[in-house]
């Protein structure tokens, strides 16, 4: 499934198991040996909500929260009957969250942000950066620049997500304005590299947005795989609308890459 591009491998634990969910998501993530994705999201029972997500990155390391997979698995849960609730709770190492289901995909209410009003700047390889860092659960730098096209997002997104100062890694938007309603955005998402969209990271770029007095909300967030529409009244929860597509379903017959 994908949401604006940003697409993950979905196992359905009321069936299946999955011994070794790290190993598995370097797998299926791989786009020569294995399906491709940005990485491995677990679709299983909750004790706390209607249905559970546990999510992998694509070089297996674990992750709190994705903005674009949440509104995905819900999709997955109500199309395949693990679920009849709308909004959909669904519980997340970054907590519950409630997703709406709706005629534009799925509007997700993502909780209320956390802002570092500490970290404002960083010096990076021959660059120094203005910041804005922001935790949806999981963290991110939002970084502001002129052309987000023509800007090295691999040579200083892989810089930025493994400095010292973030010992867990984090994620870098990069992001260019375009008006006060409309900005363009890249990601470099921590242990998968840039992907075509970034749900969470769109919640940090709308925040960041409006406590740097740069945009208003709502945002209409132009990704690489499409658009997500983000709103934030600047006290409580974070909204995101956008899409959630099935693309194809599938056995997988090879648990390993041959050996070449």
């Amino acid at each position: 499934m994908h949401g604006a591009g940003n697409d993950y491998v979905y196992v359905d634990l009321f069936e299946e198991q999955v011994d070794d969910a790290p190993a598995l998501a370097r797998m299926v993530s791989d786009r020569n040996y294995g399906v491709g994705s940005d990485g491995l999201i677990l679709l299983a029972p909750s004790e706390v909500a209607d249905v559970r997500m546990i999510m992998f990155n694509a070089d297996g390391s674990r992750a709190q929260m994705c903005g674009n997979g949440i509104r995905c698995l819900a999709k997955l849960a109500r199309d395949h009957g693990r679920t009849a609730s709308n909004p959909v709770r669904v519980e997340t190492d970054a907590g519950i969250k409630t997703v709406e289901l709706v005629a534009e995909g799925a509007r997700v209410d993502m909780g209320p942000p956390a802002v570092d009003p500490s970290l404002r700047e960083l010096e990076v390889l021959d660059r120094t950066f203005e910041v804005t860092a922001v935790s949806m659960g999981n963290p991110h730098v939002v970084i502001y620049v002129d052309d987000v096209e023509g800007f090295d997002v691999a040579r200083y997104g892989r810089a930025i997500e493994t400095l010292p100062r973030f010992p867990e890694r984090t994620n870098v938007e990069f992001v260019q304005v375009l008006d006060r309603g409309h900005v363009l955005q890249r990601t470099w998402e921590r242990g998968s590299a840039e992907t075509l969209a970034c749900g969470t990271g769109a919640c940090a770029v709308c925040v960041a947005g409006i406590v740097t007095g740069r945009t208003d909300s709502p945002l209409r967030i132009r990704l690489r795989g499409g658009e997500l529409l983000l709103e934030w009244d600047g006290e409580g929860p974070v909204h995101k609308t956008g899409p959630a597509v099935e693309i194809f379903t599938g056995v997988l017959l090879r648990h390993k890459p041959p050996n070449l």
